[in-house]
C-alpha cells in the first residue's frame, strides 16, 4: 500500500544534487521510517523528486536500493576501521575511540540503526548470506583482521578468538543502544546517560575481564584506556553523573 505523498527529501550530506544522491537519502529516510514493506518505488520517487522510471534507471530492484542504502550506512563504520587501523597509539586506547564511535553513531542515527537490526532480526538463511556478502562482512572482516594484527603484535591475549571480540564489542553497543531507556530506569545504573562511561567500562572488562588484576597491568593498560583527552569520542577523562538513589 503506498503511503501520503512524502515531504522532499533533504540534500545529500555530501553536498551533491545528482538523483543518484537525492534517492539514495530519500530512500534512506522512508526505509528508516517506515520499514522496507511498507515503501514503495513511487513514494522514493516523490520524496527524491525524480521519476520512477529515474529510480530504476538507477537501481534495478527496490532490493537493489535497500541494499544500497544499508551500504551506505555502512561507510561511517568503514572510516572509523581505517582510523583504528591507521591511528597511532596503543591499540587499547585505539579500540576505546572506535568502540565510543560506534555506540555514539547508533544513537545519533536512532531509525536507521533501528532499520538494520529489525533486519537483522528477521532475516533468513538466505537473505543473512546477501546481507553477509553484500553490506556488513567487509566491515566485520576489517575488525577481526586488526584484532588478530593486534594479537600477534602481543597487544592482546593470542589465545582468543578474534571473531568473539569483534562480536562482544559490537554486540555490547548494539544493546546498550536497544536498551537505553529501560537501563534508566534500572536504580544501580547510573551510566544510562553517558555512553562514554559505558564505554570505558567495557573496554577494561574486555582487556582485564572483572577478577582483580596486577598493579603492574593496571599501569601498564590503565592510562591508555582511561585518561586520554575527553575530547577523544569513548575515552572520557571524568565521571558521570551521580548515582540514583533508592528510595526508602
Amino acid at each position: 500500500m503506498t503511503m501520503h505523498k512524502p515531504a522532499a527529501t533533504r540534500n545529500p550530506p555530501d553536498g551533491g544534487h545528482s538523483s543518484n544522491g537525492r534517492i539514495l537519502v530519500a530512500a534512506e529516510e522512508l526505509f528508516s521510517a517506515h520499514g522496507f514493506a511498507a515503501v514503495s518505488i513511487n513514494d522514493i520517487a516523490l520524496r527524491a523528486g525524480v521519476s520512477k522510471a529515474n529510480v530504476f534507471h538507477h537501481f534495478a530492484t527496490k532490493n537493489a536500493l535497500y541494499l544500497a542504502v544499508l551500504r551506505r550506512a555502512q561507510r561511517d563504520a568503514a572510516a572509523h576501521l581505517h582510523s583504528l587501523e591507521q591511528d597511532t597509539g596503543p591499540l587499547p586506547a585505539r579500540l576505546a575511540s572506535f568502540s565510543g564511535k560506534h555506540l555514539l553513531r547508533l544513537l545519533e542515527q536512532k531509525q536507521l540503526s533501528r532499520l538494520i537490526l529489525r533486519e537483522l532480526l528477521a532475516i533468513g538463511p538466505d537473505r543473512a548470506r546477501e546481507l553477509a556478502e553484500n553490506v556488513f562482512g567487509e566491515n566485520f572482516r576489517h575488525f577481526v583482521l586488526i584484532l588478530r594484527a593486534g594479537q600477534q603484535s602481543g597487544e592482546l591475549r593470542s589465545d582468543l578468538d578474534p571473531a568473539v571480540m569483534a562480536t562482544t564489542l559490537l554486540g555490547a553497543n548494539v544493546f546498550f543502544f536497544e536498551a537505553q531507556t529501560l537501563l534508566r530506569q534500572f536504580w544501580d545504573v547510573d551510566f544510562a546517560d553517558s555512553p562514554e562511561r559505558f564505554t570505558t567500562t567495557l573496554i577494561e572488562i574486555v582487556l582485564h575481564g572483572i577478577c582483580p588484576i596486577p598493579r603492574n597491568v593496571q599501569e601498564k593498560f590503565r592510562p591508555a584506556v582511561g585518561s586520554t583527552d575527553s575530547s577523544t569520542p569513548g575515552v572520557p577523562a571524568r565521571r558521570g553523573q551521580k548515582r540514583r538513589q533508592r528510595p526508602h
